[in-house]
């Protein structure tokens, strides 16, 4: 149109139509938000076109930038990967919608009926690197909780996140729901991720994903509530009883399958006892598949194929082909290396001992504990959550992976005929 001046939204425009869109899906309902779903669904196969050029151009500007091999596996998609995360949506479809959840309620005595039920938190802000998988995920688990979102990419990502966010909001709008519930202020950079953290009225609650760096410091510096989702120095403890073939099976699976997530295996724990039955295989099978191991003197002594583990090691989040392994004398010795090192995400036990299992499942203190299963479990998708918004290590409001009702606060709804209170 003649005379019309068209400006680039600025980051407080953003922040604002996020909020606006949140009123609007507040009060949609579960049929709505599902089309909405399933647009986004169909968006994704039919963009392949146009999200793996500009994932590639990022590809290459990580590998011209020393990007690790681990980050670099965190952003690659393929085709494989975005029908994944196609059907991830779909099955989002089919989960039970939880705002208007009656959590608890009760009549007074005097007629007044008192219910909590669930309600969608309004905006949530996610700030996270190199993973734009999240960019789906956080928005269809937005979406189906009856929340806008603003995502914050990072530089490393942001010719992907442009066209997902893109594809996002044509698919919001093709279903009748408002585009600007899905934002992305990538191109805000640095100072944008800053203001986000201080978005304190416009932005409900955020949610960082990324390094132990990154994490603390929207900790520290958000005046939005944060739900901190944690790094992950993942333990197996390889006990007295392990079966030998579950020990293989599981200290592989649990480092090799994809090495560049959080609940990949970081820390190996073996009984002393059980040492020298189990280390040749478990070990040997490590080394097959590509992986460095970082072994203390006692390890190394039976499996000199290693490198010395230093302190540093026990508190390493690798991210990569690399594995720390010590030798200790009993559970009570795992136990107590798991509560110096941890960082409270998931553990496992191998054990044949039920007992022992108990005990490591009650006294361990991590959002997962495990027996006798791969780490590669705790995974919004493998508990039924369809994706999974962070995998919280905090106590507060939620733990361990974050899915639907995470994404939710409530409200008391009081009805009355008159009553006053005496």
């Amino acid at each position: 149109m003649a005379g019309t001046t068209l400006t680039t939204p600025t980051l407080a425009d953003k922040l604002q139509a996020a909020k606006d869109a949140s009123v609007t899906l507040a009060t949609a309902n579960a049929d709505l938000k599902n089309r909405g779903l399933l647009a986004i669904a169909a968006a994704v196969r039919a963009g392949t076109a146009r999200i793996l050029p500009a994932n590639e151009l990022d590809l290459a500007n990580g590998r011209g930038s020393g990007l690790s091999a681990g980050l670099q596996d965190r952003l690659r998609l393929d085709a494989d990967r975005l029908e994944a995360l196609a059907q991830a949506v779909e099955q989002i479809v089919g989960l039970v919608d939880p705002v208007g959840e009656t959590v608890r309620g009760s009549i007074l005595p005097n007629g007044v009926k008192i219910t909590q039920v669930r309600v969608p938190f309004g905006v949530v802000g996610a700030i996270y690197e190199a993973r734009p998988n999240v960019t789906i995920d956080i928005a269809a688990l937005a979406l189906k909780s009856g929340n806008a979102a603003v995502l914050r990419g990072g530089s490393a990502a942001e010719n992907t996140n442009r066209v997902l966010v893109e594809i996002l909001q044509e698919a919001l709008v093709s279903a009748g729901l408002p585009g600007d519930a899905v934002q992305t202020i990538d191109e805000f950079g640095r100072e944008g991720a800053r203001e986000l953290m201080q978005a304190r009225g416009l932005v409900d609650v955020l949610i960082p994903r990324g390094s132990a760096e990154l994490i603390q410091t929207v900790v520290r510096e958000s005046k939005v509530p944060v739900i901190e989702t944690g790094d992950g120095v993942v333990h197996v403890f390889l006990d007295e009883s392990a079966p030998l073939d579950w020990a293989v099976d599981i200290v592989r699976n649990a480092k090799v399958q994809r090495p560049s997530v959080c609940n990949a295996l970081e820390t190996l724990l073996v009984h002393r006892a059980a040492a020298p039955r189990l280390l040749p295989a478990v070990l040997g099978a490590l080394r097959e598949s590509g992986v460095t191991l970082h072994a203390d003197d006692d390890t190394r002594a039976l499996f000199p194929d290693s490198v010395p583990a230093t302190d540093d090691d026990w508190r390493a989040e690798y991210y990569s082909l690399d594995l720390a392994v010590a030798l200790v004398d009993s559970l009570d010795e795992a136990i107590d290396h798991i509560r110096r090192y941890s960082t409270h995400h998931t553990e496992s036990i191998v054990t044949n001992d039920l007992q022992n299992a108990e005990r490591f499942l009650n006294e361990v203190d991590s959002a997962v504990v495990m027996a006798n299963a791969s780490t590669r479990f705790t995974d919004g998708g493998e508990f039924g959550f369809g994706a999974e918004v962070g995998i919280s290590t905090q106590k507060l409001h939620a733990r361990g992976p974050m899915g639907l009702p995470e994404l939710t606060s409530t409200k008391w709804i009081v009805r009355g005929s008159g009553q006053v209170r005496a």
